[in-house]
C-alpha cells in the first residue's frame, strides 16, 4: 500500500451556494463514462476540451416530449429550432424522428434545405428576412411567420411579382404574466395590433393565412403562462372564423420550455423546479380543446422546442490546468474550458463534476477557464474536491446554444463528437486549426 496523500485541514465558510430547507448537497457524483465510453478514453482520442452529444438521449427525450403532447391533443407536430443547435448531425437526428425545421435566418434556412427538409416543412421566423430570403421561402412554399408590418407589405409586393400566394402566419406577443414580456417580436395581442395585422392580411387577398404563432419567452418555469398564450391565439382563431369564415390550419406555440439546468441565483435546482413535458402539454392542450374553436376545426399544434430536447444530451469534457489561492484564501481551479465555448455559463450554475475517483474532502472553489479575461468564470463558488493538473472534469446539460453561440476567441473551437445508438463515437464537427482561421483572412499586398 502506497503512502497516503496529505490533505491539510480547512475551515469552510458557507458561501458556495444558497442552501434550501433540505440543506446543501454534500455528495458529488462523478461522471466517469458517457454511453459506455470512458471520459478519459474520449479525451485521449479526440482531445481536450471536447463536446460530446448523446444520440440516445436526444431520441429518448424527443420521444418523451412527443408522447406527452400526442396523448393530450389529436394533431401535434414538432419543428426543430435550428438556432438551439444547428450542427447537421443533430438536426438530422430530430428530422429522422419526424421533426420539421424552424429557422430564423437565411443561413439557417439554407442549412435546413441542405439537410433534406422540404420547403413546406420549414417555418421561417425572425425579424431579419431579406427580400431574397422571402422570395426563396415563397417559391419553396415555406411557412413564413410575419414579424412586423414592413415584412407584411414586402410579402404582398412579392406575391404580385412572383404570381404566387405566400403561406403566412403572424407572430403574436402578449401579456401572459411572465416578466419581462417579450414584446419586441411580432404583433401585440392586448393592444389590438395583432388583430389589425390579421385584417390587413385577409383584406389583401394576396396572402394565404395558414397559422398563428407565439413565443412568449425563454426558460419559462410557469406552464400556466402557455395556457394563457394558447387561449389568446384560440380567441384570434375564433375571431377569424366568425368574421371571415376563415379556418386557421395551425397554432404554433414556439419554444421556451425549461431544461433541467439551474439558473444563476435560483433557490432550488432546475431538476426540482422545471416543469415536465406533461405539465406544458396539459396547459396548452387544455386551452385549445376548451376554447370556442369547433372540434372539427381544431388546428395542428406545432411546437418549436429546442433547449428542453437537446440540453440533457450535451456534455463538455475538459482537463484541469492548475490550482492557486486567491487573495482572500479561496482555492481557484483553472480548466481548459472557457466561456468562449460555454456561453451559457453566464446564466446557468452548470453542474461540474470530476471524471475520476476523488477525495471526499471538499472546499469552496472558484472554477475558471483559460482565457485572459476576468469574466472567464465557469463557477464563482462551488463546493468541490481538490483536483490536480491533468485530472478531468465533465460539465453536463450543455447541448443547447453553446455550439451556436460559441466564439473563436483566444483558443480555437474543439472537436464535437456524437455517440450513436450503439455507443460508437463519431466526429460531427472537426476542431479548428490555424489553417481554419487563416483561410478567411486576406493580407493586403502592401503588408506582404
Amino acid at each position: 500500500m502506497g503512502k497516503l496523500v496529505f490533505e491539510r485541514p480547512i475551515i469552510k465558510k458557507l458561501s458556495s451556494g444558497m442552501p434550501s430547507k433540505f440543506g446543501m448537497k454534500t455528495k458529488i457524483d462523478p461522471i466517469i463514462e458517457i454511453d459506455n465510453n470512458l471520459v478519459k478514453d474520449l479525451l485521449n482520442e479526440f482531445g481536450s476540451p471536447l463536446f460530446v452529444i448523446s444520440e440516445k438521449t436526444m431520441r429518448k427525450t424527443y420521444q418523451k416530449a412527443k408522447r406527452s403532447f400526442s396523448t393530450r391533443y389529436p394533431k401535434v407536430q414538432f419543428s426543430w429550432s435550428y438556432k438551439t443547435n444547428y450542427l447537421d448531425a443533430v438536426c438530422r437526428v430530430f428530422h429522422q424522428e419526424g421533426s420539421w425545421a424552424e429557422v430564423v435566418s437565411g443561413f439557417e434556412y439554407d442549412k435546413a434545405i441542405r439537410n433534406g427538409v422540404s420547403g413546406d416543412h420549414i417555418i421561417f421566423n425572425g425579424p431579419d428576412k431579406s427580400m431574397e430570403d422571402l422570395e426563396k421561402a415563397v417559391l419553396n412554399s415555406s411557412l413564413i411567420h410575419i414579424d412586423h408590418f414592413d415584412e407584411l407589405y414586402n410579402l404582398i409586393e412579392l406575391a404580385d411579382k412572383l404570381d404566387k400566394v405566400p403561406k403566412v402566419a403572424i407572430r403574436v406577443n402578449m401579456d401572459t404574466g411572465i416578466y419581462p414580456q417579450w414584446d419586441r417580436f411580432g404583433f401585440n395581442y392586448d393592444n389590438g395590433e395583432a388583430w389589425d395585422a390579421l385584417n390587413r392580411i385577409m383584406l389583401s387577398k394576396k396572402l394565404d393565412l395558414v397559422g398563428l404563432h407565439t413565443h412568449i419567452g425563454t426558460y419559462i418555469l410557469t406552464a400556466s403562462a402557455y395556457n394563457k398564450a394558447a387561449s389568446k391565439l384560440a380567441d384570434l382563431t375564433s375571431g377569424l372564423e366568425r368574421k371571415y369564415g376563415h379556418i386557421i390550419k395551425y397554432i404554433d406555440m414556439g419554444g421556451g420550455f425549461a431544461s433541467k439546468s439551474t439558473l444563476k441565483g435560483a433557490y432550488l435546482s432546475g431538476t426540482d423546479t422545471a416543469p415536465s413535458f406533461d405539465d406544458y402539454a396539459d396547459a396548452i392542450s387544455s386551452a385549445l380543446i376548451n376554447s370556442s374553436i369547433k372540434p372539427e376545426n381544431l388546428p395542428l399544434l406545432i411546437l418549436e422546442t429546442g433547449r428542453a430536447l437537446i440540453d440533457d444530451a450535451g456534455y463538455i469534457l475538459g482537463t484541469i490546468l492548475a490550482n492557486k489561492r486567491l487573495a482572500d484564501g479561496r482555492r481557484a481551479t483553472i480548466a481548459d474550458i472557457g466561456i468562449n465555448l460555454l456561453f451559457t455559463s453566464f446564466w446557468y450554475e452548470h453542474n461540474i463534476v470530476p471524471a475520476q475517483p476523488f477525495s471526499d474532502h471538499t472546499e469552496e472553489t472558484a472554477i475558471y477557464g483559460p482565457l485572459c479575461m476576468n469574466i472567464d468564470v465557469l463557477r464563482e463558488a462551488i463546493d468541490f474536491p481538490a483536483l490536480k493538473p491533468g485530472d478531468h472534469i465533465v460539465i453536463n446539460r450543455v447541448g443547447a446554444y453553446n455550439m451556436t453561440q460559441w466564439m473563436q476567441f483566444i483558443t480555437m473551437r474543439p472537436n464535437v463528437i456524437m455517440i450513436d445508438m450503439e455507443g460508437k463515437p463519431f466526429i460531427i464537427r472537426k476542431n479548428e486549426t490555424i489553417e481554419t482561421i487563416l483561410a478567411q483572412e486576406v493580407v493586403p499586398a502592401y503588408l506582404k
